[in-house]
């Protein structure tokens, strides 16, 4: 099994869904005992969520490449970014280190191609939904159309985020919100929604909808799992 290197606290909410469902992939792929080798570096939130409303994404760049080049001299055989929105700057991270970097978006992607679902909605942060660090990679790299919420239905989704999911809390109105953010993009022809910020499915679920939902924090744990059990080289 390969040793697994984790950059979390981004936030802690969405690092202990990581850590659970890594381990559950593991022991389902395994069996017995068998639990993930895994590293964890998990950064002050505080200090991040400051330095995204700053737009200083070099700083940023900086504090996750130090994280990876920890988790890579502690033995680590690969690198996950555990949030969306810090993939913003995952090609620095990449090119610091000499061990793969697990994308995101391409563990997503690779979900969807499958149903040939084309033609997605996106919710996550405004960054994410905004920013071209991750429609581009889906655009460009597997010919994916993405489609965001209106300016108004950005804000909110990007509020309850940051002032209720990232702190574990749950209200049932934000839930509606997002249910009709859904329904919305859906109506605008959307075959399926990308959860894009790995704190959304604290909030909601495939349960809650029958349009396709695709939770990001669980996509990537399983793309994380098979690469650490898959055969050494």
């Amino acid at each position: 099994m390969r040793t697994i290197g984790l950059i979390g606290g981004m936030s802690w909410e969405s690092t202990l869904s990581y850590y659970q469902l890594i381990n559950q992939g593991i022991k389902r792929e395994l069996g017995g005992l068998h639990s993930a080798k895994l590293v964890l570096h998990s950064v002050d939130f505080a200090e991040i969520e400051h330095l995204q409303h700053l737009q200083h994404w070099q700083k940023l760049a900086e504090i996750l490449i130090d994280a990876a080049m920890k988790l890579e001299a502690a033995g680590a055989d690969c690198v996950a970014i555990c949030t969306n929105t810090m993939h913003k700057v995952a090609e620095q991270v990449e090119n610091a280190i000499s061990i793969p970097l697990l994308h995101i978006a391409d563990a997503t992607a690779k979900s969807l191609t499958p149903n040939q679902h084309f033609k997605v909605g996106l919710l996550g942060t405004q960054f994410t939904m905004e920013q071209d660090f991750y429609k581009a990679r889906l655009t460009e790299k597997f010919g994916i159309e993405v489609l965001i919420p209106t300016l108004m239905q950005r804000q909110r989704v990007h509020d309850v985020i940051y002032q209720e999911l990232c702190l574990g809390n749950i209200q049932q109105a934000s839930k509606q919100a997002f249910i009709d953010v859904i329904h919305n993009l859906s109506e605008r022809g959307a075959q399926a929604i990308i959860l894009g910020c790995t704190e959304i499915a604290l909030l909601v679920n495939q349960g809650d909808t029958e349009i396709k939902l695709y939770d990001t924090t669980a996509i990537h744990a399983e793309f994380i799992v098979q690469f650490a059990v898959s055969k050494l080289d």
